[in-house]
């Protein structure tokens, strides 16, 4: 009997931090990316590692990959110059003296307890106890009654709990360290310290390691996480929406230029780290537009990604009526005209069900779920020249699953790899097996969040925000057109200018996320574009110097919010 063709579905997670460093002061203002090194990039390895016939593309972001080589330097320098870490809350695992100063006693305190409550706070008995202790110290008139010690065991204790699950269970040091409760030793957080630097160091090539052994397909997105196709025409946010409002300047300045530098750092950087050139590009938050596929077509990728609603608009615009997408349209490859380039969209029901639902589930009750799905999409498939593609971030979700998605993420591979009717894979394998691609005339501009650019236009502060973008990028034009910087002056600001150019930026502001996140946000933005100020020698504007968005949402927890996807 011959068997049926089994479907393909590729995993893609995509690992993303915005540059959290500080350009003016050189300190990292939030610890993201260093605790989602130790958490979920690593375990996501792991998992990886654990089973050889599992398959995933992964996506890595420059910033992302500078940041991780630059945080594990300088734990390195720290642990065998003895160098200053640029983490403060990092610091808190070091010799040198803490601060005394009652606001940034208390603020390294808040830190301490920015974790998901349930699953990596009340796991832990002793971290309950300290973070209900340190609500007594938490005003600045209390703080000075936690005394050091307090502080750095609070600290080890919120990084035991941000460790991976893969860790937790290997690392002899981590099992060592949680069966205390307090008063943890110099040379013991010096220990900890070295296990966080070792971990973070090592999350680049064992990625690489993977990818050469033919599991992994790494991908990059354009250098600083721009949205692309608002770099190079502010009015395709209007192709999904057309009432959405605009910010004042007509459109970003130079915007196909910059948009060409992403790109081209982006495979720069890409390459320098894990040896090869990237043949597929996740463009930020899956936003894309038939300007931008031209780009990644001329700079040659292979293929591409975004949204299910993308997909779905774009087949409305083509038809020229509303729910044009037929049952068979979704989860297969489309070729933009013209090009090589081959478009795949993310299946947002699998996905979301990833990323909002299965957290509450038993890890293995979800896997089977989610691949009794994918059984059922195989049928319905049944000889035709269908891909599904479940795509989302790789670190936003696991936090609020218990032990970090252990359970869930194990049997899932399990589940695909040794499935009759599912051939886990990668996008550049189903490339090569040779699917028939449908060919795709026009795409109408969005992204994987509901389709459209409006998470990052439309809002009186984002278009604020856009507005100063727009000023400072015509303050570096007339710089370099005046010639006065020397060529490593001009490289500086043009990078700058790449932190200041982020999606994550305009992705906060708005009343409908939480206001410490957006205050945090909003600073740091703000300095970012001061210090591409500083790089063209000229003093920031005064509007700098004033507040774009106070946010107005409630955090699900003290971290950072959850952003698996749509």
């Amino acid at each position: 009997m011959v068997q049926p063709q089994r479907l393909p579905v590729v995993v893609l997670w995509h690992m993303h931090q915005p540059q959290y460093r500080d350009a003016l002061t050189a300190e990292y203002v939030l610890p993201w990316t260093y605790l989602h090194a130790i958490k979920d990039y690593t375990d996501m390895a792991a998992h990886l590692e654990d089973n050889p016939a599992a398959r995933a593309v992964v996506n890595f972001t420059p910033l992302l990959i500078e940041q991780l080589e630059e945080i594990a330097a300088g734990i390195d320098a720290h642990l065998t110059r003895g160098t200053a870490l640029a983490d403060p809350v990092l610091a808190l695992l070091g010799p040198d003296a803490l601060p005394t100063d009652p606001a940034r006693r208390l603020a390294l305190l808040r830190a301490c307890l920015r974790a998901q409550r349930a699953q990596m706070i009340e796991r832990f008995p002793a971290y309950v106890e300290l973070a209900e202790l340190a609500k007594t110290f938490g005003t600045s008139e209390r703080i000075a009654y936690a005394s050091d010690q307090f502080l750095r065991d609070l600290a080890v204790w919120y990084h035991l709990a941000w460790l991976g699950e893969t860790v937790r269970r290997r690392s002899a040091l981590a099992e060592s360290l949680a069966r205390r409760s307090s008063g943890f030793s110099a040379a013991e957080r010096r220990e900890l310290l070295a296990l966080i630097g070792e971990l973070i160091g090592g999350v680049i090539p064992r990625y690489r390691r993977l990818a050469a052994s033919g599991q992994c397909e790494l991908s990059v997105t354009p250098y600083g996480h721009p949205i692309i196709p608002l770099l190079l025409d502010f009015g395709s946010a209007r192709e999904a929406l057309p009432a959405l409002p605009l910010p004042a300047h007509p459109g970003y300045p130079g915007g196909a230029e910059r948009s060409a530098w992403h790109v081209e750092e982006a495979v720069r950087v890409f390459t320098r780290a894990f040896g090869t050139r990237p043949l597929g590009c996740w463009p930020a938050e899956g936003a894309i537009s038939d300007a931008t596929l031209s780009m990644l077509a001329a700079h040659g990728f292979e293929w591409t990604a975004s949204g299910e609603g993308v997909l779905r608009g774009s087949l409305e615009t083509q038809s020229g009526h509303a729910a044009a997408m037929e049952a068979l349209a979704g989860d297969r490859p489309y070729r933009f005209a013209g090009t090589q380039l081959d478009c795949y969209f993310r299946n947002d029901a699998l996905s979301d069900l990833i990323g909002f639902t299965y957290a509450t589930w038993h890890g293995d009750d979800a896997a089977h779920n989610l691949v009794n799905e994918l059984a059922r999409l195989a049928d319905l498939y049944a000889g035709g020249e269908h891909a599904v593609l479940i795509a989302l971030d790789g670190e936003n979700a696991w936090e609020h699953y218990p032990f970090n998605g252990y359970y869930f993420l194990r049997s899932l591979y399990a589940l695909l790899a040794s499935h009759p009717r599912l051939e886990l894979t990668t996008l550049s394998q189903c490339r090569a097996r040779g699917l028939n691609p449908a060919p795709l005339a026009h795409v109408r501009a969005g992204s994987w969040v509901h389709g459209t650019l409006a998470t990052w236009m439309g809002d009186a502060d984002k278009n604020r925000a856009w507005d100063l973008l727009c000023e400072a990028k015509q303050a570096f034009d007339r710089v370099l057109q005046d010639g006065t910087l020397d060529p490593q002056q001009r490289a500086a600001a043009g990078r700058q200018l790449a932190l200041c150019e982020s999606s994550d930026w305009f992705w906060w502001f708005g009343d409908y996320n939480p206001g410490e996140a957006v205050r945090q946000f909003d600073e740091l933005y703000r300095r970012q574009l001061a210090a591409l100020y500083a790089r063209l020698n000229l003093p920031p504007p005064a509007a700098l110097s004033t507040t774009l968005s106070r946010g107005g949402g409630t955090p699900e927890h003290g971290g950072a919010m959850r952003r698996a996807s749509a």
